[in-house]
C-alpha cells in the first residue's frame, strides 16, 4: 500500500495513509490532496517556477494579504505577533532557512514562513 502513496511533503515520512480524498501523515499531522498536489507540483516544476503555498495550500503571490495562524515570538524582543494579525503587501523571497515571506508588521521588517500564514 505505501509503495503507491507519496512521501509526506512536510516531513518526508513514508507512513502516509488515505482518509477520504486526502492523504494524511501520522508523524506530523500534515494533510494534502493526493491528485491535485501531485498534478500541480508536476506542472509547476515543468514550467520551472517556484510556487509558495500558505498553510492551507493556496498559492501566494507578491502583494497578497495574509493572516497569521499562530502566536509568533519576535526574536530578540519581548513582543508577540498575535493570531489573526493581517499582513499586507507581502514579498516572496528566498529567505534564511525556510522563511520565504518578507513583510513589515507593526513597523518591523521581518521574514515569515509560509506555513504559519493563510491567504485572506
Amino acid at each position: 500500500m505505501n509503495e503507491t502513496l507519496p512521501l509526506c511533503p512536510e516531513c518526508s515520512s513514508e507512513h502516509a495513509y488515505e482518509m477520504g480524498a486526502l492523504l494524511v501523515c501520522p508523524m506530523c499531522g500534515h494533510e494534502w490532496a493526493a491528485t491535485s498536489a501531485d498534478a500541480d507540483s508536476d506542472a509547476d516544476e515543468a514550467a520551472g517556477e517556484r510556487v509558495i503555498r500558505d498553510a492551507v495550500g493556496n498559492i501566494l503571490a507578491d502583494g497578497d494579504t495574509v493572516s497569521v495562524l499562530k502566536d509568533l515570538k519576535i526574536k530578540g524582543s519581548s513582543n508577540v505577533i498575535k493570531v489573526g494579525t493581517r499582513v499586507r503587501g507581502i514579498r516572496l523571497t528566498d529567505g534564511v532557512g525556510d522563511h520565504d515571506i518578507d513583510c513589515r508588521i507593526e513597523g518591523v521588517q521581518m521574514q515569515l514562513k509560509s506555513s504559519v500564514v493563510k491567504k485572506v
